[in-house]
């Protein structure tokens, strides 16, 4: 069995550590694969590093966080461009990219222009792109409406929203939906909206550190975890863990075109 982590932070310094044991048991899992995504301009070189360390195995992505989008962020969108300029081929998506209203709506301005420029460059460098959303549905929607009918293709990661959420974002073809250990949270909806969206739809993800499922939770997270995310959606979609490991990882080599 294949498992496939398509979102996972493992150059962060919680892995500073033991991060060779993280990738061991990632593999003892059934991982395959394990897709990172960038942050900022202080991430790249860990990322890239962790990414050689461990190639063929670990892929990165390059993107601006809408979190670390402030004052500074032009200066931060050239670093991205400049990598995608110098070596696009280095990486497998554009992101994380997006809009976070959560911890601070200062900078909802500067979060929007920093988004639309790397969709941008995601249709010129012909690269998916890793959507990160929080508190932000309406205006991701709005953002993506005039690209339906464009080259444009990602996934929706992280996804936590309701049914009629689901059902707009489904619109979108060329994109999944990336389902992490809040599915396996007790007071989550999400089994419920799950099952009214096709499974073919979904990708899996940890989101390490971050998010640990059940029966985990209180731990850090790590790639070995997904396994209990894929039990999960087998047990909501009442079919075998084979199953829901085969469909999402054909789903994310194909979106980061690894297959």
């Amino acid at each position: 069995m294949n498992l496939i982590d398509s979102h996972a932070h493992l150059f962060l310094e919680e892995f500073a550590d033991d991060l060779p044991l993280v990738i061991q048991r990632a593999k003892q899992a059934g991982v395959s694969h394990i897709f990172m995504p960038n942050i900022d301009s202080t991430t790249i070189e860990p990322l890239l590093k962790t990414c050689d360390m461990f190639p063929d195995y670990c892929f990165p992505m390059i993107g601006l966080h809408p979190t670390s989008v402030d004052e500074n962020y032009l200066q931060e969108l050239e670093i991205v461009h400049q990598q995608l300029d110098e070596n696009a081929k280095r990486y497998v998506a554009i992101g994380e990219i997006g809009l976070d209203l959560y911890w601070d709506k200062t900078y909802l301005n500067e979060q929007l222009i920093a988004f639309e420029q790397q969709i941008e460059w995601a249709l010129q460098y012909d690269l998916p792109i890793v959507i990160h959303a929080r508190e932000a549905f309406d205006y991701i929607y709005k953002v993506l409406k005039p690209y339906r009918q464009t080259a444009l293709k990602g996934v929706f990661h992280s996804f936590t929203g309701n049914e009629e959420e689901m059902k707009q974002l489904l619109e979108f073809t060329n994109f999944y939906i990336g389902i992490n250990g809040v599915v396996t949270f007790k007071k989550s909806t999400l089994p419920d909206v799950l099952k009214h969206t096709p499974i073919e739809r979904l990708l899996i993800e940890t989101d390490a550190p971050y998010l640990t499922p059940v029966p985990n939770r209180g731990k850090r997270n790590e790639s070995a975890f997904v396994k209990d995310t894929m039990n999960k959606i087998a047990e909501i979609y009442q079919t075998s863990p084979e199953k829901v490991a085969e469909i999402t990882s054909t789903n994310a080599l194909k979106l980061f075109e690894k297959g």
